[in-house]
């Protein structure tokens, strides 16, 4: 009897790994307790592959010998809790693609910087010719490639809920950039169920692998000891023993394996956070061998990632900026460090257990106003409201841009970093990025009057 595969989520990743399965001879079978999207219709129906959306029917999920779950469910869904009473294994597409493929992977996760730092080797690697992917959380499936396309590299960015269910995947090059609370409301709101997922990037790493990290994370030096792991590539501000990347004299010194350096004013990305992207990067593309002028030139020519610090426009000298990819805290720290001048803060969408008190020196030091942007937005006043800066409150892209452009003074940024996630009022932070963009680009249209 032929293998039953079932794919809970018809997203990018669960259409992609039901084409893999039915590609392999598999029994396939995709559910999805919303609607499926058009585009993922089509490449089912194309196929020939079965599919349900708006209900789990039990009787045709609880026959399958394995489920692949898209990491937007949660794992305590009715569903996945029948499932494992049932006894079958529910593994992550990344997982399942993996056991098909002899190509080499580059894995990145980290609760910041991941999408820039993923968007930024693969640069790198396709700047070098190489024959490379990206995948996970952004790129296209890891097992749509796979099965119709397949790569000798894969650049993965990993989220937490990815890693949750894969257990014998192997990331050759494991990079992680940092550990900040993040998706809190997910791990019981236990910080170490959370750390313990972003370590599950190392396991089944062997000797001749490498690990990627950020060696003044406390939590990462804290942890390291606990998991094997390949060889050590720690990467730093400062020069100390053992750094395979650190700054000095303006520049980046890359020691290992190639020794090299570049001007820190050659880099393409600019504040702190990049340049940990950008040693991050250099040096998972230096263990690749690829050559290091392939490697300056490209950290030097990456045009950024829509929505992380996007400059939208000037307007009545009033600079626009959306980062809307900041969905934690810590992201929004780091946007404003990088801030030069006063700000208009624009925070809020759906709370995932945040403590702004991470952020409440930067927003003294740099902001001018602050504009909510949520449904709910009565945490943030019970915050914020007693630093004494103006508020207004938002429930509309339009209505947002609109309080900014009246909050904002000459020589001021306004800036979308919201330290939530985006599904009280828009479809994901992508959409919240576009439309807070087209709302600024009407604005400069009407020239800058409201």
């Amino acid at each position: 009897m032929e293998k039953r595969v079932v794919i809970l989520g018809a997203g990018e990743s669960g259409a992609g790994a039901a084409i893999l399965a039915q590609k392999l001879g598999f029994d396939t079978f995709v559910s999805d307790f919303g609607k499926i999207g058009d585009k993922y219709k089509a490449m089912l129906d194309e196929r020939g592959i079965q599919w349900e959306e708006g209900r789990h029917t039990p009787e045709l999920i609880l026959k399958a010998q394995e489920i692949i779950k898209s990491p937007g469910i949660p794992s305590d869904a009715p569903m996945i809790r029948q499932a494992r009473e049932a006894g079958i294994p529910i593994i992550s597409e990344i997982e399942f693609a993996g056991r098909y493929t002899k190509a080499k992977m580059v894995c990145i996760t980290g609760s910041n910087g991941k999408t820039t730092t993923t968007s930024l080797i693969y640069h790198i690697f396709r700047e070098a010719g190489l024959n490379v992917g990206l995948a996970g959380n952004i790129g296209n499936s890891l097992a749509l490639q796979v099965a119709e396309d397949d790569k000798d590299y894969y650049i993965v960015e990993l989220s937490s809920f990815q890693l949750d269910n894969m257990y014998e995947f192997r990331a050759n090059v494991a990079v992680l950039l940092n550990i900040t609370p993040d998706h809190l409301d997910r791990y019981d709101h236990c910080m170490q169920n959370y750390v313990d997922a972003k370590l599950r990037i190392l396991q089944n790493q062997q000797p001749e692998d490498a690990f990627v990290f950020w060696n003044d994370d406390p939590i990462i030096q804290r942890e390291l000891h606990k998991y094997p792991h390949g060889k050590l590539y720690p990467f730093a501000e400062r020069a100390a023993a053992g750094l395979a990347a650190y700054t000095g004299e303006e520049r980046i010194i890359f020691t290992e394996p190639t020794p090299f350096n570049m001007e820190l004013e050659e880099l393409s990305l600019t504040g702190k956070h990049n340049l940990y992207n950008s040693m991050a990067a250099g040096i998972s593309a230096n263990v690749a061998g690829i050559r290091k002028e392939t490697i300056r030139a490209a950290l030097g020519s990456f045009s950024g990632v829509e929505h992380r610090l996007e400059r939208v426009a000037r307007i009545n000298n009033v600079e626009y900026i959306n980062d809307s990819k900041a969905t934690n805290v810590n992201s929004c720290w780091y946007a404003l460090q990088s801030m030069k001048t006063k700000t208009v803060l624009i925070l809020g969408g759906k709370d995932k257990g945040n403590d702004y008190s991470e952020i409440a020196p930067l927003v003294s030091e740099k902001c001018s106003g602050l504009i909510f942007l949520g449904a709910d937005n009565s945490k943030l006043h019970n915050f914020f409201d007693a630093m004494g800066l103006p508020t207004a409150d938002a429930t509309s892209a339009r209505e947002c841009v609109e309080a900014a452009a009246r909050m904002a003074k000459s020589g001021e940024t306004v800036l979308l970093s919201p330290c939530c996630a985006s599904f009280d009022l828009f479809k994901s932070y992508e959409d919240r990025g576009r439309q807070f963009k087209a709302e600024v680009m009407k604005l400069k249209e009407k020239g800058g009057n409201l």
